[in-house]
């Protein structure tokens, strides 16, 4: 095989023929020295892939004023933890023991019962990746959004009785596209799907009655596909017109995109029609499905006749940022203390079972999509549904990870069941009802205490925030960007370094050297974390989608880290910089061979 005998990743110096490790500031948001304009691809990945930028120095423009609000949150950070992060790596480093000098190790030394934990964390992680090896990537969800459409089918769902004195069940009595015309593993999966919807559109059937009135409501729940893949319901409840009393429906439209506003505006059309005629909501639905997918930030209109009105012109714009879209970070502090959320953020990072209890199905789907929402720029690879009927209630047995919600009266039945080495965390009462124990010591001390700092005070962090959206592309909450941001800087904290230790491999794509990223950071608690959760298919995740993507991936948190980056005084990249001198000789020792 060939090396390259310049990689791209450094700078030669033609006069004293050493490496430098480039400037920061002018590296593109994935680590390497590529052109500062990049074109977009036509169809961007994800939600999360929001276009921001950063200036470029070198064509003289106005470089991206940090907001104030960031600069707190950083201040806290740094305030905890102290300002030493990419430690200096003694020159052993480039030999091939991989012994390291750690000259800026935390003051507490690690006891007996620390490093035992440590090790069956590491032996718990990885024992299961082996059984799930896959994850999601967007490199896999570009295809698959270049395949779809708007929504892939929509369904009514009724309540029947099967006969007298029986509890109402729920059934499909609607179905738009009446056949699915497309490969044998979609229409298996989605038929498989279409038996379930009804137990989610409806998991509380058995306490329904016919009623005179009631507010329509929306809500939505996330089905996981055999490959990992999720498709979203966006529902909307209401009671059909007529007199006397009746039964609710739920009209429920099942899309890959989650865009909670663009489909709620959608079902806001649905409703409309549905209150003049049934007949009128599925040649709407077919107009929609007929529709462009739209790009992020762009608007599709959809034409469709509407008696009485005429042809009107219905606008659907996909945001540019849909991260925050529906979630509520309010649901989740009222009903969570800051540090049981902090313990069940922990534990979703090591990727351990989770299951939430509550009363209410909008409890339970609000704060399972903000915990989700937590763990930005990293993904959710596992078992994920916000509201698990009653008759599904066996998924928790399962051996592999999941985040579950039930409601409170399937609380009898899951005690019964055989689960173990489960998060079950109660809702309403604010305390946890089974634990592993160690979920207080999972995270990096420091970290951890900066953050539960955070988000004690994010009540006055939000209420002094200065006007405008923090990201520049969105209006959310000012709960909301303080919380995403506080989250978002604990992540640059942990893994904000990893474009520096992204290297060119000979087929031209980028390869993470593991060891060194992890031992470059100078806290020891850091360094036993990063050992554990690098093991994570979230992690891999992470990683993969940045090595295989040329282009590099865009978002808030690639800005926030480059920010960090910049930050970084020369004096702790010297590190940094002996690795990577070390790792150009003996990629041009070999070139020579």
């Amino acid at each position: 095989f060939q090396l390259l005998s310049k990689p791209i990743f450094f700078r030669q110096n033609s006069e004293r023929r050493s490496f430098k490790l480039p400037d920061i500031r002018k590296l593109s948001r994935d680590g390497t020295g590529s052109p500062s304009k990049i074109s977009p691809p036509s169809t961007p990945s994800s939600p999360d892939d929001t276009f921001f930028s950063l200036g470029d120095p070198q064509n003289g423009k106005r470089r991206r004023k940090i907001p104030k609000l960031v600069l707190k949150i950083n201040a806290i950070y740094e305030a905890r933890r102290g300002k030493k992060r990419v430690k200096r790596l003694s020159q052993s480093t480039e030999s091939n023991s991989g012994k390291v000098t750690d000259e800026n190790s935390e003051s507490d030394s690690d006891t007996e019962e620390k490093l035992k934990a440590h090790s069956q964390r590491l032996v718990h992680v990885k024992s299961r990746l082996k059984q799930t090896p896959r994850y999601q990537t967007l490199e896999r969800d570009l295809i698959e959004y270049q395949e779809r459409q708007l929504f892939e089918y929509f369904v009514v769902v009724s309540l029947h009785k099967k006969q007298a004195g029986a509890a109402y069940v729920p059934e499909v009595t609607q179905q738009f596209p009446l056949k699915l015309e497309r490969s044998f593993k979609f229409m298996r999966e989605a038929e498989d799907q279409l038996k379930a919807i009804p137990q989610f559109c409806f998991p509380d059937a058995k306490d329904w009655a016919p009623i005179h009135q009631f507010a329509s409501e929306t809500f939505s729940f996330v089905l996981t596909g055999e490959d990992g893949s999720r498709r979203f319901g966006y529902c909307r409840r209401l009671l059909p017109s007529g007199k006397g009393k009746r039964l609710p429906e739920v009209y429920c439209i099942v899309s890959r995109l989650g865009c909670f506003n663009l489909f709620s505006k959608i079902l806001d059309e649905v409703e409309k029609r549905r209150g003049i005629s049934p007949a009128l909501v599925q040649p709407l639905m077919r107009s929609v499905m007929e529709a462009p997918f739209p790009a992020l930030g762009r608007t599709i209109t959809v034409k469709n006749f509407l008696p009485g009105s005429g042809t009107e012109v219905i606008e659907l714009r996909r945001p540019l940022d849909s991260r925050l879209e529906h979630v509520d970070f309010e649901s989740l502090f009222t009903s969570l203390s800051v540090r049981h959320l902090s313990r069940v953020f922990a534990s979703l990072l090591l990727e351990r079972r989770v299951i939430f209890i509550a009363d209410k199905l909008s409890t339970l789907s609000k704060c399972c999509h903000a915990m989700v929402a937590l763990l930005y720029p990293f993904t959710w690879q596992h078992t994920y549904i916000p509201v698990l009927p009653p008759s599904m209630i066996d998924i928790v047995c399962s051996p592999t990870p999941f985040l579950i919600g039930l409601l409170s009266s399937s609380l009898p039945r899951l005690k019964e069941l055989p689960v173990e080495e489960v998060l079950v965390v109660d809702l309403v009462n604010n305390r946890f009802l089974r634990q592993m124990e160690d979920e207080d010591s999972i995270l990096p001390r420091k970290l951890q205490a900066a953050l539960e700092h955070i988000l004690e005070q994010r009540n006055e962090l939000a209420s002094d925030k200065e006007e405008g959206p923090v990201n520049g592309k969105q209006e959310t909450s000012p709960l909301n960007e303080v919380v995403s941001e506080a989250f978002v800087r604990f992540f640059v904290e942990i893994v904000g370094h990893y474009s520096l230790f992204l290297t060119p491999t000979e087929r031209e794509e980028r390869t993470l050297q593991r060891e060194a990223f992890r031992k470059s950071v100078s806290s020891k608690s850091l360094r036993h974390f990063l050992e554990v959760f690098m093991e994570t298919q979230m992690f891999g995740g992470f990683i993969q989608e940045r090595e295989l993507r040329k282009q590099g991936v865009r978002g808030l948190f690639e800005v926030r880290a480059q920010e960090y980056l910049e930050t970084l005084p020369s004096g702790e990249q010297s590190g940094v910089n002996r690795f990577l001198k070390g790792l150009g000789s003996k990629m041009k020792f070999l070139h020579k061979k």
